[in-house]
């Protein structure tokens, strides 16, 4: 049984439609992860993965790579 989790990150650096699709890209080839939307207005990516097969830690860290850090609350 999956754990599908959804959640919402403030990634400040997006700023285009370029960046919409680095991450995007980024993140939906990775195993687990169900959806990704990147919004540029909000500055904001949502994604719903699958807890038993990627964490929420793996997702920053490709967010990272990609060139895109997630905002701390």
């Amino acid at each position: 049984m999956s754990a599908l989790q959804d959640v919402t990150l403030s990634v400040p650096d997006v700023s285009c439609e370029h960046c919409v699709k680095t991450i995007n890209g980024a993140l939906s080839k990775e195993s687990g992860v169900e959806f990704v939307e990147t919004s540029v207005p909000t500055k904001s990516v949502h994604v719903r993965f699958d807890s038993d097969t990627i964490s929420m830690t793996r997702i920053e860290e490709i967010l990272d790579d990609a060139g895109y850090a997630v905002a701390k609350a």
